[in-house]
């Protein structure tokens, strides 16, 4: 075994992330590490490249023990990882974030032409067209996640991590990914995949480990020992039964509760058009790039829209914030990225749940602790929201209960209209399942819903019509009859059809 650990322990303030975990690493194979959210395994990537040290347990390399006191020991050594989180220096370029922990020297000055070269050279086996010179704030999130891969490339590594490699990628950039994961493999590398997608996890891993409740449940064992479901059912202790949710119908208006007719905007979008009722789901499916959440963020205010009309409940608006979006038309937007938009990361629960409706929390000026508390305690209890304490800090919740408080502080506010993009990017099979059945609950409601998702089986799922876009373009809308296979290849066939260019007036 090139790495291996064994009875790993990692407690935090009232929680234990890890009780017992185990894990070993054979040269030449890609290992699963697979379980919900919340089972352990960020922890345990965490602790095997020495961003945390263990409480208990015993790491080893090469069957000698080791103790890492920071991610630098574990990069020398040989281990490197891409993390769920993106660690990037915004204000730096691609290319200086690339090769940022072995700058190229010379004389002790940084050699900036090979800089450029070898941020280049690990670019193209990604086969991305990037400047190097680009600053990382100027790229959208998948860009940012292929330079964080890129990044981790750089280093002749003996062992590579991937926690959730590929959330924010295409499907084209994923097989790029897994055709240089197959070579590393083949020239004797280990590595670890942590994914959420079964699917791909089937399609590329040898080797699984299941955590539940910070347990190895099952270590080391050949994948092809199992079928999905059986997987399913280490990860959440029990025989699940697949979500099946009933058929709504939208509650009859007079008016939408937002429509866009013939909207362009600053990002690059045309003649967009749709409308979603009270009560319904409307769809917003394409992949990475087509401009879904450049035209969720032109609606909000933090793009402008330049020609057309957005109304919501038959009235023309124009939106110049998040804030005015709440206060005035009752709109909440549930971001794709929620550890950098969504959410105050360093703060208590409390303070993210409760900062929509300070105002309803306050008292000559001071907010009142058990009012946040209360309201902490309701969305606990409707979201499931597994939590040590309402003090804790989101920082140190599951990707799950993130985005559980992420969606909370919306529902707090009583939006009437919710643009939710990506909901379940990261997020495990059961949670996944509940997520879906409450934003059904949502619309039964009688909330408009609008649902942006890279997901075919989501969409699918949940979406009472589908908008599909691709090129900040809306390509076609299609009704939603809710056979997988049928409305899959007709997305797919919309998403590839060339766009028509409109005739001259």
């Amino acid at each position: 075994m090139i790495l291996s650990a064994s009875g790993l322990v990692k407690t935090f303030p009232g929680v234990r992330a890890l009780d017992g975990a185990s894990l070993s690493l054979a040269a030449g194979s890609v290992h699963a590490l697979l379980g919900e959210n919340g089972a352990g395994k960020s922890t345990l990537v965490k602790i095997l490249t020495g961003v945390y040290r263990p409480d208990g347990g015993t790491i080893e390399l090469d069957g000698k023990p080791v103790h890492f006191t920071g991610p630098l020991d574990a990069l020398r050594a040989g281990i490197g990882v891409v993390h769920q989180e993106r660690n990037l220096v915004t204000e730096f370029s691609v290319a200086e974030n690339i090769v940022l922990h072995h700058l190229p020297r010379r004389f002790g000055v940084v050699r900036r032409s090979r800089v450029r070269d070898e941020a280049r050279r690990c670019l193209d086996l990604l086969d991305l067209d990037l400047d190097p010179d680009a600053p990382v704030s100027t790229l959208s999130v998948a860009q940012a996640q292929l330079v964080e891969i890129a990044k981790a490339l750089s280093v002749d590594n003996r062992v590579l991590l991937l926690d959730e490699p590929t959330a924010s990628l295409t499907g084209d950039e994923a097989d790029r990914l897994y055709a240089i994961v197959r070579k590393l493999t083949g020239s004797g590398h280990a590595v670890v995949l942590v994914s959420h997608k079964l699917e791909e996890v089937f399609a590329v891993a040898d080797t699984v480990t299941v955590l539940r409740d910070g347990r190895s449940v099952a270590e080391g064992q050949p994948l092809s020992a199992y079928t999905r479901d059986e997987v399913v059912d280490l990860m959440v202790g029990r025989a699940h039964a697949a979500v099946s949710l009933a058929a709504r119908t939208p509650l009859s208006s007079d008016a939408a509760a937002l429509s866009l007719t013939d909207v362009a905007t600053s990002y690059g979008h045309a003649d967009v058009s749709f409308d979603v009722a009270p009560g319904e789901i409307y769809g917003l499916y394409g992949l990475v790039g087509a401009g879904r959440t450049e035209l969720a963020k032109a609606l909000l205010g933090l793009g402008s829209v330049t020609a057309g009309t957005v109304s919501v409940h038959g009235t023309p608006v124009r939106i110049s914030g998040v804030g005015e979006a709440l206060r005035r038309h009752r709109i909440g937007y549930v971001t794709e990225n929620r550890k950098e938009e969504g959410l105050f990361l360093e703060q208590p629960i409390t303070r993210n749940i409760g900062v929509t409706v300070w105002h309803r929390l306050t008292r000559l000026g001071l907010i009142r602790d058990r009012a946040e508390a209360s309201l902490v305690d309701d969305y606990r209890q409707r979201l499931g929201i597994r939590l040590a304490t309402p003090k804790q800090l989101a920082g140190q919740l599951s990707g799950g209960n993130q985005q559980k408080v992420s969606l909370a502080k919306w529902l707090a506010a009583d939006c009437g209209i919710l643009i939710v993009d990506e909901p379940t990017v990261g997020i495990d099979v059961r949670t996944k399942a509940a997520f879906h059945e409450l934003i059904a609950g949502l619309a039964g409601q009688g909330m408009a819903i609008l649902l942006i998702s890279s997901d075919l089986p989501e969409i699918v799922t949940l979406a009472d019509r589908i908008g599909v876009m691709a090129g900040f373009r809306l390509r076609g809308e299609l009704p939603n009859d809710g056979d997988y296979e049928r409305m899959s290849q007709s997305i797919i066939r919309l998403i590839h059809t060339p766009l028509i260019p409109a005739a001259p007036h």
